[in-house]
């Protein structure tokens, strides 16, 4: 596909993902922990890093040069197919629609954890480190709750997936070390249960936001649903 044949809502989210990802390069040195990342990457509620406008530029933000990449390949290879189905405006609102449930559901998985070792959702004074000695062996998990920014359009992107394997189950893919085409209504559920199965497993250095994929897969779903787009 052409880049003047790609529809305008693609063609400008690759464009604004792109140019978002230079300050990353420039301004922050490729370190997520930067000052660019930090303004627009998004926290949890309580964290005094926190903003609203997070919930929005977190998807136009990514941790490194394989994390857009994967991304906007996947926007770039399933978006089109899947804004000429929508329409343009219908699409805008489905991506952002699902990438801002993929952050609540992601805070919302993050509150259970901080309720469940501390009692309440919130802590007081989250800015003073002190705060989170009161919590043991368990303080690390909660600093990391409220000191974590997570950045990535992924969260849109599973909805995007789950869109195109309701829309085109039946059509065809190329997957990476699979000799044969695989249909879109098998391999597509089968991300979502590694997703699932990652995200409940908790593995030790595991610092992807798996209930945030989740999350946009799930509005993704309901939205296609709701919307009663009918599958070719």
């Amino acid at each position: 596909m052409q880049f003047s044949n790609i529809p305008p809502v693609v063609k400008n989210l690759l464009i604004i993902n792109i140019i978002c990802f230079i300050p990353f390069l420039t301004i922050d040195h490729g370190n997520p922990g930067g000052p660019f990342s930090t303004m627009f990457g998004v926290y949890y509620f309580n964290s005094p890093a926190f903003r609203p406008w997070q919930l929005i530029t977190y998807m136009f933000l990514h941790g490194s040069i394989w994390h857009i990449l994967f991304n906007m390949f996947a926007l770039f290879s399933f978006g089109p197919i899947v804004e000429y189905s929508l329409g343009s405006k219908r699409f805008f609102n489905f991506y952002f629609i699902c990438g801002i449930g993929a952050v609540l559901l992601q805070m919302l998985v993050q509150a259970i954890q901080v309720h469940s070792i501390t009692g309440g959702f919130t802590i007081s004074h989250p800015e003073i480190e002190a705060s989170y000695y009161q919590f043991g062996d368990m303080a690390q998990k909660v600093y990391d709750i409220y000191h974590g920014s997570m950045v990535g359009a992924s969260g849109a992107i599973f909805g995007l997936l789950i869109a195109f394997g309701m829309l085109f189950p039946n059509m065809e893919l190329m997957i990476m070390f699979i000799p044969v085409p695989v249909k879109a209504k098998y391999i597509i559920p089968f991300y979502v249960l590694v997703e699932l199965t990652l995200g409940l497993g908790q593995f030790g250095g595991d610092n992807v936001a798996h209930f945030a994929h989740l999350g946009g897969a799930l509005i993704g779903f309901i939205l296609i649903k709701a919307w009663n787009i009918q599958r070719t």
